[in-house]
């Protein structure tokens, strides 16, 4: 925490002000949104893999989100400082964090701006995690402990998997500034689909899809970042994404409700910063089942619990796909 407290206050300015009110902040802006929770909402969660259905709650549906930040908050925390969350942030029995590094940046004024850009991001995602975890708590529910989290063995898996990097040389956001940025494009689009995706399951409209849509205005900012960084980087940094955003395709694709491939990045195509349909330019939505498939690195159909990023699945209700 003092580490990650002291680069926001050293690089980015307006962080100096929001690392000294957050914690304020956050609590009483999360006890709104448990306010807001109906009393069917209080079901404390459980490791049990289910199937998720439209019976969920919102405190299921704000766990789901909240094992989806501890990986973020995670990857982005361990790239910034060289290490992750705060004990008093991820339960009282969390799983272990493998892999992961502090990246060296360099001093020219390109990498400067591009730490401080991670610097932002993990300070978001670190408050991300800190407010669901009060808002699941004041609704009356038990926020589930951070999950068993590989970054090693998942990204070696997506690099192989993307072909990403040299041949016997295994993928590694972690090693250099412009690895980061391909890992960070591995997250951020899934995290917009992902809530877009759970928003019709939210029962509360009113307080619960408020704060959720607030949330993801914020991942749809990372991911606008990232994209813009990556055109900017050029090739092979682009390729990779494309290649990243195929595999995440054939995975959504591997459902029922599927929205098939992602719009490539290249300069070019029919989309570059921006991933939205054609139609209407609305920014796309992935059901809890299409993000599991993602997350667990599954491109099969059927039933997946675990894998990939999460080798002992995820923890709460929504943890198993139903297809």
């Amino acid at each position: 925490m003092d580490k990650i407290n002291a680069l926001i206050g050293n690089k980015v300015s307006r962080r100096r002000f929001l690392s000294g009110v957050s914690a304020g902040v956050g609590v009483a802006a999360a006890t709104s949104l448990a306010t807001g929770c109906s009393s069917n909402n209080s079901n404390t969660s459980t490791t049990t893999p289910t199937t998720p259905s439209t019976a969920v709650t919102d405190v299921d549906i704000l766990n789901f989100a909240l094992n989806l930040e501890y990986l973020e908050a995670e990857f982005y925390l361990r790239a910034v400082t060289g290490s992750g969350l705060a004990t008093a942030d991820i339960g009282a029995n969390p799983g272990a964090v493998t892999g992961g590094a502090k990246v060296t940046f360099g001093t020219d004024p390109v990498s400067v701006a591009l730490e401080q850009y991670a610097v932002e991001i993990a300070a978001d995602e670190q408050l991300h995690v800190q407010f669901l975890r009060a808002a699941i708590t004041g609704a009356g529910g038990t926020p589930v402990d951070r999950p068993a989290i590989d970054f090693t063995d998942a990204f070696a898996t997506l690099g192989t998997a993307a072909n990403i990097g040299t041949s016997g040389t295994p993928f590694n956001p972690f090693a250099d500034e412009k690895s980061f940025v391909v890992g960070s494009f591995v997250f951020e689009d899934v995290g917009v689909t992902a809530y877009n995706g759970a928003a019709p399951l939210i029962q509360n409209k009113n307080t619960v899809l408020a704060a959720a849509g607030s949330i993801v205005a914020v991942e749809a900012y990372h991911g606008g970042l990232i994209r813009t960084l990556l055109l900017q980087l050029g090739t092979p940094y682009t390729t990779y994404a494309d290649s990243i955003s195929a595999v995440r395709g054939t995975a959504s694709a591997s459902v029922s409700s599927g929205i098939g491939a992602e719009v490539a990045l290249t300069a070019g195509s029919t989309a570059t910063i921006v991933p939205a349909d054609s139609t209407n330019s609305l920014a796309y939505a992935r059901t809890p089942d299409e993000v599991l498939h993602i997350v667990y690195l599954n491109t099969n159909s059927g039933v997946t619990t675990k894998g990939g990023f999460f080798p002992s699945g995820m923890n709460g209700t929504i943890t198993a796909s139903a297809s």
